[in-house]
């Protein structure tokens, strides 16, 4: 029983709380005048949160810290400029997919992110880097310049992605992890919705590191209990046989998530009593049950009262014979589910709150009546059993690709395919952005197969060289991008057939699930910088009449298509939006989510092209700087729009 405060609220309390909210990193512990150990704010921290530059501290305190950690911090805030280009020619169904395969640096690339899908992401399942001394890490150096750091790494891709190896012998073994990690977890965060989840594949190198981190970026009790995933066979290296890895669970927010969906395939019910002590609860009231009801126990007839804490009164009597109610009788008592025992009784289905099915009510041996239910939520057990390991995941390459060894160390599309059951629903965003050889992707299509679900994907992944001597690289595959994206093509076409021919042997297809289908497609984007040169100008510069005569500033290898993308996630259009490409007077025009964008970057555009897209009335409409044919158009373009859709917001490139 709580306690009356009985006091004022503590305005400082208060504080501490919302800031936490808000920065959960920035709450530390110190001890009070008293001597005892408190919540505090590290103000240095939360300096530092809110400051574009290195903010110094110097005071002592319990904290988790390593070199550059203020520095991978103000990494996660600064700003990108950057874009994501399309590439039609390496995308499945591109006009119509709602999934993204995104190559690039995932750091900023999540930046990108950030500005359409902040708060929208309800999953997001990543297997990063072990830091075992041989993988490869996302370098971001802090002191060196571009060109510094590519002539002493000697590692980068064709894009020119930072791309170093940690090895052992690195003075700086754990910091490299920790400032890959930190920045990217940072900004992760935000993409999550209220009861969004995280899911991070790791071993014993760091996982501890990882805890800590993951405590600061999402709050500790926002934590759940690790996970311990017990691999089939054991690897035989070192002193004690490795049997097991980690899989750390941490949510947006503990008290806006529901319990986890149960996964498994098997059906567990719970039983329950069907009525309670009369009161004002639960007021006592009549019902009439047919015979047939299940009955446990032995023949008998019960009359009167059935005593007890939890009285039923029988009117008539009740005969029990063979394993069933032999004839109808009314009984009165205080029911904890009258209507849905009624509901029940005339055969219609039944559901509680929780949206759990409620397969029968039955008599026990005592006479009274009683409910079962399907389990269908409940806590899933930290200890993770017969998911296969590498071994089992290379098969899975091989049967798509030819060749198990394409790919080092996979992870199997069960374990995703495990959590997006656990934690989505059927319309969830699924994000890895470590997605190597798009495991994730597999898995989401395939559960989507299974229960029918809509869920997206959105992979990400450093478009990594093969090695030349490796089997990828003698199979074509030149970058890790190259092995995930033909993965999902060949899974995809796997699954899709699969499931038609399921649903043809089962006679499932009615008129209006044919017209269902199977997403499997997917959007390639490719980080980029920006598409705009390096011209600005200031809002005084800026009026009508200025506002489509300044010098080109769209780089000249850019498309119309690149610029759209840009301005899709600038204006808050997801970038797997349904984008409409149709013709004005000759015109290319971009109808974006259904008027919520129209966009035409071609030049000579008059008078009649820009009273067209004005009739259409989107809620933004964006043009190049130099796209209005003379300064007639430019003088009458804010007319137009004043006249013809009002509510428009114009912008220009």
């Amino acid at each position: 029983m709580d306690k009356l405060r009985m006091q004022t609220l503590d305005g400082v309390q208060d504080n501490i709380d919302k800031i936490a909210a808000l920065f959960p990193n920035c709450i530390t512990e110190r001890k009070d005048a008293e001597g005892k150990v408190t919540l505090a704010i590290d103000f240095d921290k939360l300096r530092q949160e809110l400051s574009s530059e290195i903010v110094e501290g110097r005071e002592e305190r319990y904290q988790f810290t390593w070199p550059d950690k203020k520095k991978a911090i103000l990494l996660a805030n600064s700003p990108i400029n950057a874009t994501l280009r399309p590439c039609r020619e390496e995308s499945v169904d591109f006009d119509n997919t709602q999934n993204l395969y995104i190559e690039g640096d995932n750091l900023d690339v999540l930046k990108c992110l950030k500005e359409t899908y902040l708060g929208k992401v309800k999953m997001i399942y990543i297997d990063p880097p072990y830091n075992t001394g041989n993988d490869f890490v996302y370098e971001d150096d802090f002191a060196e310049s571009a060109s510094e750091y590519l002539a002493n790494s000697g590692q980068y891709d064709e894009q020119g992605n930072q791309l170093v190896t940690n090895s052992e012998s690195n003075g700086r073994f754990h910091t490299d992890w920790l400032n890959m990690m930190y920045p990217r977890l940072k900004v992760a965060r935000d993409l999550l919705t209220e009861d969004g989840v995280i899911f991070i594949s790791i071993d014993d190198n760091e996982v501890e590191n990882l805890r800590k981190i993951c405590d600061e970026v999402f709050g500790k009790a926002n934590s759940t209990f690790p996970f311990i995933w017990l691999l089939p066979r054991e690897i035989n290296a070192g002193l004690v046989a490795r049997s097991h890895e980690y899989i750390l669970c941490y949510v947006k927010d503990i008290n806006s998530i529901s319990n986890f969906n149960r996964v498994e395939n098997d059906i567990e019910y719970s039983i329950e009593r069907c009525n309670k002590k009369i009161d004002n609860r639960h007021p006592e009231s009549m019902i009439d049950f047919p015979a047939g009801i299940r009955y446990e126990g032995e023949d008998k007839v019960m009359m009167g009262v059935i005593e007890g804490a939890e009285k039923v009164t029988i009117y008539g009597k009740m005969v029990f014979r063979d394993g069933v109610l032999k004839e109808p009788v009314t009984l009165s008592a205080g029911w904890t589910m009258k209507n849905m025992i009624m509901d029940w009784i005339k055969g219609i289905p039944v559901y509680d709150l929780k949206g759990q099915r409620i397969t029968e009510f039955f008599f026990k041996s005592n006479g009274k009546l009683y409910s079962k239910k399907e389990l269908t939520t409940q806590s899933i057990k930290s200890v993770l059993k017969d998911i296969p390991d590498t071994q089992k995941a290379r098969l899975e390459i091989e049967a798509l690709l030819g060749n198990q060894d394409i790919f080092s160390y996979p992870k199997t599309y069960i374990l995703p395919k495990l959590f997006s059951k656990l934690s989505t629903d059927k319309d969830s965003i699924i994000l890895d952005f470590f997605s190597g050889s798009a495991t994730t992707a597999h898995a989401v299509m395939q559960l989507n197969a299974e229960d029918g679900g809509n869920r997206k994907f959105i992979m990400v992944q450093l478009p990594e060289l093969t090695d030349e001597k490796s089997e990828a690289y003698k199979a074509g595959y030149k970058t890790i991008c190259e092995i995930g994206k033909e993965r999902i093509r060949r899974a995809g076409k796997k699954i899709k057939e699969e499931l038609a021919v399921k649903q043809q042997e089962n006679g499932l297809f009615t008129k209006q699930e044919e017209k269902q289908t199977l997403d499997v497609g997917f959007r390639v984007l490719k980080l980029d910088s920006s598409n705009m040169e390096d011209i600005y100008y200031s809002p005084a510069e800026y009026n009508q009449q200025t506002l489509f005569t300044k010098t080109e500033s769209v780089k000249s290898d850019r498309t119309s298509e690149d610029l759209l993308f840009q301005v899709m996630f600038e204006l808050g259009a997801t970038l797997d939006s349904k984008i409409e490409q149709i013709e004005i007077e000759g015109k290319t025009i971009y109808n974006v989510a259904n008027n919520y964008l129209i966009a035409c970057f071609d030049n000579e555009i008059n008078d009649s092209v820009v009273t067209a897209i004005a009739k259409m009335q989107p809620q933004y409409a964006v043009f190049r700087d130099s796209s209005m044919a003379d300064d007639s158009t430019v003088t009458n373009f804010e007319q137009i729009f004043k006249t013809y859709s009002p509510n428009t917001t114009t912008k220009v490139l």
